[in-house]
């Protein structure tokens, strides 16, 4: 399953548009996906949450910083590198995370789940809903 893992790493850091087409090579074709913000099964239904990515942001890519690797299941903890179309701030945003998955026999994905605090590391960066948000941080921690 290692040599499974490296392909899986190298996949998602050098992910571009055109690469989103070869995800049935990695995913079974009724895979299982959650992060954050959606929650999918199937091959087209996951495809869609990624050409989404690269519709809304510009730059987007991941960094595999850590895995573990037990039997079928694999922890990747990661950084994903990306700036906000259309706002003023064209800063390089940061959000780290970790991807929770479970391989099948062949050593494709046949669960992903995405872990990551949306609250800090994304509303908090947005302009209006930021102010918001660190607001609210501040006072839950009085």
């Amino acid at each position: 399953m290692s040599h499974a893992v490296e392909k899986i790493a190298v996949f998602f850091e050098t992910l571009t548009p055109q690469s989103i087409e070869r995800f049935s090579q990695f995913y079974t074709e009724d895979a299982y996906f959650k992060d954050p913000f959606n929650e999918v099964r199937g091959i087209p239904a996951i495809q869609r949450i990624f050409r989404h990515m690269y519709e809304t942001l510009d730059e987007p890519h991941f960094v595999v910083t850590g895995r573990v690797v037990e039997g079928e299941q694999v922890l990747l903890t990661w950084d994903f590198h990306f700036r906000f179309r259309n706002f003023k701030s064209n800063e390089l945003q940061t959000i780290r995370g970790a991807t929770h998955l479970r391989l099948a026999h062949d050593g494709r994905i046949r669960s992903h789940r995405d872990y990551w605090d949306a609250a800090e590391e994304l509303y908090e960066k947005l302009p209006v809903v930021g102010g918001l948000m660190r607001w609210l941080k501040q006072r839950a921690n009085r």
